[in-house]
């Protein structure tokens, strides 16, 4: 029988970095250091295939190498790649990072692969509408017409262009309104302004013989400054009926599958455009490129289901009153919009920045390319190995599958490298990086978290989740600087890497790293953390003790909600509150809050009619933040007659002062039935208001 025993094999890339084979034996488990796998050693590789081993390799440089041998040998699926090269190798302290070395090598021989993310299919046929100025937009649709099913909008007419003899795709000409969807539907609305239809017209040309100022070109476009009129087009157009100048159905609509749009000024206007739309300009080399690259989007496609969305937590809305929107403005590509009471996530348009995840208060949004939870284990794993191994003050730096491993990389080759306590975490996307992560593992063991933003589409709302988190360490006792975005954004930065991770002094972390793992639910993990690291706070040591709250900056998903005076206690905002935070007391007119359960959506403060309630963020601690605290408390109104109760006396009285001045409530007696119960105003009205007679209501 095949022998299926996993082997990890390491590789010095030509003894450029030191490696010992004893000290990162893992768990038992078969573990060989070598010189040269990609070369002069790669029988060894063939002779674990041929065997069925499962193989672990520390070089992702020659994956393509690698993983044709497995393929030949029918073992693909069993051949796992890490980097340690440019991760721990490569460094100025290469000779220390043997518990970081240890920690990779855990983590990629012992973790499970991720559980597959539910996808979303996408087809593409070849209809490409191309958009832009005449000469440039018919002659890409005749370059490209062999490849494609091209479409034309002529947005401007610039020079002498004719139009083709052969009718051979559509042609039409218009100023552009909208254009929504995606790759396989986008949908384009335009408005034609040239009173010629371009697609009823033979291109006869009579038209443009017939009319004496020459307000008709060759490309069969109208020149309103030059067109005086009197209509001698028309009537040389005859039956055909291409040309009205009196035209109403302006509006035109076509789906298409592709988009190049050659304007100067593109139709999208968006940090990340969709795939299948190209708007390279004027400039010609841009525009073979883009072409080029459009063609490789023909055909059928899956692409994963980044986001996950449970409508049951979402604060944007409630009775048409506005919340939370934050990722409705986070979004780069336009794919979250507001419906109805929630948000909705188009999977077509959403590319997986993952920033919507990260400043959702509630967790309704959250990032599955990875899950939290596999992070989360990730996490664990490379912090307790890494400690098992004699490190010490582990700083976690989550960076960018592409973006953040080319700068690491660079790094690695042009400077010192990653220090020896540095331990990269690669995910889809460091947007995704939030707070619940920062501080999950800090809790977990990471005496420092750094979030590098090369990738990033816009680092503000890491740089607030990071705002918020360290305000938390701080006021807690934890000495330093626990929580760092580096903006390194592209290879070329790996200066700024650099000094951000070498001049980085270490911080304090917990005395006992946490054991929970973290969990799907945002808050759910916030909590957790939270707990554990106010139970190992230093702050609890000192002669001041733990802070009773702890101040946070706006936007921060923690905080009370304030009541004034002006509260009637109608209780509007327990209605609109999404999370439970405020209530009505069951046993008494009470507004009740549980701060734990504030998301700081400000719902509550836009449903108020009263104007009486206002945000305060600031994460409180201990239990008080658990129970169920009065904001607002009010005694019961008796009616004035019979003494029945009628209410919240707030309520009453607000009611009264309001009507005492309608016409209705003109006199002293009628002004004193409002504070009567229903039935003492009916028998207060037949006691001293006179009787109507009918023959009174004759005339």
């Amino acid at each position: 029988m095949p022998n299926t025993t996993k082997q990890i094999r390491l590789c010095d890339c030509n003894r450029s970095f030191p490696l010992d084979a004893e000290t990162f034996a893992a768990a038992g488990e078969a573990v060989g250091v070598h010189h040269a796998l990609c070369g002069r050693e790669l029988p060894v590789i063939e002779a674990d295939l041929a065997a069925g081993r499962e193989l672990v390799l520390s070089c992702t440089q020659e994956t393509a190498l690698f993983g044709e041998l497995a393929e030949a040998a029918g073992g693909g699926a069993r051949v796992r790649f890490f980097n340690i090269r440019e991760s721990a190798g490569w460094s100025a302290q290469a000779a220390a990072a043997t518990p970081k070395l240890a920690a990779l090598i855990a983590a990629a021989a012992t973790l499970p692969e991720a559980e597959p993310v539910p996808g979303v299919q996408l087809r593409a046929g070849r209809s490409l509408l191309i958009v832009g100025e005449a000469g440039a937009a018919l002659g890409w649709a005749a370059r490209l017409a062999s490849s494609f099913e091209p479409a034309v909008l002529i947005t401007a007419r610039v020079g002498d262009v004719e139009l083709p003899a052969e009718h051979a795709w559509p042609v039409w000409s218009g100023r552009p309104l909208s254009l929504s969807g995606h790759l396989g539907a986008f949908e384009l609305t335009w408005e034609q302004e040239n009173p010629i239809d371009l697609e009823l017209c033979v291109r006869c040309h009579a038209c443009v013989k017939a009319c004496p100022e020459g307000a008709i070109g060759f490309d069969l476009q109208v020149a309103p400054d030059k067109c005086s009129g009197h209509r001698a087009c028309v009537a040389a157009c005859g039956e055909t009926g291409a040309i009205d100048f009196a035209r109403r159905d302006l509006v035109r609509r076509e789906r298409f599958d592709l988009v190049l749009d050659l304007a100067a000024e593109p139709l999208l206007r968006r940090v990340e455009l969709p795939d299948g739309y190209a708007a390279p300009g004027r400039d010609p080399f841009e525009q073979a490129l883009a072409a080029q690259a459009l063609g490789e989007l023909v055909g059928e496609f899956e692409k994963p289901r980044y986001v996950a969305f449970d409508a049951g937590l979402c604060a944007h809305s409630r009775a048409r009153k506005a919340g939370c929107s934050n990722c409705i403005e986070a979004c780069a590509t336009a794919a979250i919009r507001a419906k109805g009471e929630v948000i909705e996530v188009d999977p077509y348009l959403c590319k997986g920045c993952g920033t919507c995840s990260t400043v959702c208060p509630s967790g309704a949004l959250a990032f599955q390319y990875p899950r939290v939870p596999e992070l989360g284990l990730r996490v664990k794993t490379l912090l307790a190995e890494y400690a098992a191994a004699g490190g010490t003050a582990p700083c976690l730096l989550f960076h960018a599958a592409e973006a953040g491993a080319a700068l690491i990389a660079r790094l690695a080759r042009r400077g010192r490298g990653l220090p020896a306590r540095v331990i990269p975490v690669e995910v889809w996307s460091a947007d995704a990086v939030g707070l619940d992560l920062m501080l999950g593992s800090v809790a977990l063991g990471a005496c420092q978290v750094a979030v590098l933003a090369a990738g990033s589409h816009d680092a503000a709302p890491l740089q607030a989740q990071a705002a918020h988190g360290q305000a938390i360490l701080s006021a807690l006792g934890y000495a330093g600087e626990h929580l760092r975005i580096v903006e390194a954004m592209d290879a070329d930065d790996w200066r700024t890497l650099e000094a951000a991770l070498w001049d980085w002094a270490p911080a304090a972390a917990v005395a006992e790293p946490a054991r929970f793992r973290l969990l799907p639910k945002k808050r759910e993990t916030l909590d957790f953390a939270l707990r554990h690291l106010v139970a190992q706070a230093p702050a609890a040591r000192t002669a001041g003790g733990l802070p009773t709250a702890i101040a946070l900056q706006a936007g921060a998903p923690f905080g009370q909600v304030i009541a004034s005076e002006a509260c009637t206690l109608c209780m509007a905002c327990t209605g609109a509150c999404p999370a439970g935070a405020l209530r009505a007391a069951t046993d008494g007119y009470r507004l009740e809050f549980v701060e734990k359960n504030c998301l700081q959506c400000g719902l509550c403060v836009a449903s108020c009619p009263e104007s009486a309630l206002a945000l305060e963020p600031r994460l409180l601690l201990g239990d008080e933040a658990r129970r169920a605290r009065t904001r607002r408390a009010a005694d019961m109104f008796h009616c004035t007659c019979c003494g029945k109760p009628m209410g919240a006396a707030p309520v009453i009285q607000s009611m009264i002062a309001r009507l005492a001045g309608h016409a209705m409530f003109a006199t002293e007696a009628q002004r004193a039935r409002l504070s009567m119960c229903a039935d003492c105003r009916v028998i207060d009205l037949m006691k001293t208001e006179p009787a109507t007679q009918a023959w009174d209501l004759s005339e």
